[in-house]
């Protein structure tokens, strides 16, 4: 499957339909069951990898001084936790050579 803009749910249920044979109904239910457990993962503090593909981790940032760039006023920028995704090497091994 040949894509440009982005992939959707959409897409990957179809994708699930059209290779695997699930009804359209399964397929998107199935898309949704695998992300609805991510973000469970996610939400109560887990990292989630996927061998082959990447890792989504969880990381806290502390509290820091910024600047607003218009104005030049410091402000404090509250401590948060951050998502990052660190595609596996795997990965970025297919990005390249898709160039």
């Amino acid at each position: 499957m040949v894509q440009t803009g982005t992939l959707t749910r959409a897409d990957l249920a179809e994708v699930l339909h059209g290779d695997i044979g699930l009804s359209r109904a399964e397929s998107a239910m199935l898309v949704e069951q695998i992300l609805g457990h991510m973000c469970e993962a996610l939400a109560s503090g887990e990292n989630v990898k996927i061998s082959g593909f990447g890792s989504f981790v969880l990381r806290d940032k502390a509290e820091r001084i910024g600047r607003n760039p218009k104005t030049g006023v410091e402000v404090p920028i509250a401590p948060r936790r951050v998502l990052t995704f660190r595609a596996s090497q795997a990965m970025r091994e297919r990005i390249i050579e898709a160039d």
